[in-house]
């Protein structure tokens, strides 16, 4: 059984308090004047109902509610987010979304956009942990800031569906310093006791290295984690134990490896000396979970409205 974050609460909970005037600008976004569309189906009272059609985690709940709730809708859900949706190549009814027709399409394809591409991140998540996890890796999976401009809070939201960590959420969560900023600063050393000296001590820092000796200076110099970028799987494997190693006792720290993980070749840096694996590849590139919202059509009442 893997124990997963939505395992202790909702993780609706999560969500700032200014989450909801981004579905309004993505709305506005795709309704910036008249819409003429609205007009022709009028605020007639109807029914929907969301097709699962492709098998996938479901994620994306609190947003597509709010999509509709804006329409001037309401939605009745039919299954729980973070369950595995199966459609053996048919479909499956997953909610009914009720409200004036106009409301009903105006929010449509909003929703579908965003619980497509939430869904798509939480299912290739999921999968990711479930073969680390049957490995008996028993460390974290977490995600990257490659996310999309404009998005990061649906995607990250996606992977802690999937039960990844999301990593640090921005430039303000931990202090990553990369190759970039050790040599505009001269020295790892230097970097890291900066970094330190301003983030003071409830926030972590994190410093990429090429080698064992790279990481042998962050850790000295008081780093809570180590990156180790772009090893062999056997590297990893040979500079994490020596690492732990030549460390214990004296200073904790974390090992961190990152650089072109994906779902085929993960298991290959795995070891009890790895604590976390990071990767964009459950987050950039994944293929969406295919919905559908079609209105119901009560016999008499003529074809459908929405394609």
């Amino acid at each position: 059984m893997i124990e997963l974050p939505l395992d202790h609460g909702s993780l609706e909970h999560l969500l700032p308090v200014s989450w909801k005037t981004q579905i309004t600008a993505w709305l506005a976004e795709d309704t910036p004047s008249f819409d003429v569309g609205g007009f022709v189906v009028g605020d007639a009272q109807r029914s929907a109902t969301l097709w699962g059609k492709s098998s996938g985690i479901l994620a994306g709940v609190p947003f597509f509610n709010e999509v509709f709730t804006q329409c001037g809708c309401t939605v009745e859900w039919h299954a729980r987010e973070g369950s595995h949706v199966e459609t053996h190549g048919g479909k499956t009814a997953l909610a009914t979304v009720r409200g004036p027709a106009r409301g009903l399409l105006e929010g449509e394809r909003v929703a579908l956009n965003i619980l497509a591409r939430c869904s798509g991140i939480a299912s290739k998540s999921r999968r990711l942990l479930v073969n680390l996890r049957t490995a008996g890796w028993e460390g974290t999976l977490a995600g990257t800031r490659k996310t999309t401009p404009g998005f990061r809070l649906v995607e990250k939201y996606g992977m802690l569906i999937g039960g990844a960590d999301t990593h640090r959420m921005d430039l303000s969560t931990m202090t990553m310093l990369k190759d970039n900023h050790v040599w505009s600063r001269g020295s790892i050393t230097q970097a890291v006791k900066a970094a330190k000296a301003a983030g003071g001590f409830s926030l972590k820092v994190e410093v990429e290295v090429q080698s064992e000796e790279e990481a042998d200076e962050a850790i000295a110099a008081g780093a809570d984690v180590v990156m180790l970028d772009n090893f062999t799987g056997e590297g990893v494997k040979v500079a994490s134990r020596s690492l732990k190693q030549r460390w214990a006792g004296k200073k904790h720290f974390l090992v961190e490896v990152s650089g072109g993980l994906t779902e085929e070749n993960a298991e290959a840096y795995v070891c009890s000396d790895v604590d976390i694996l990071s990767t964009s590849s459950i987050h950039q590139g994944v293929s969406h979970v295919d919905f559908s919202l079609k209105i119901n059509v009560e016999k008499g009442d003529g074809p459908q409205l929405s394609s």
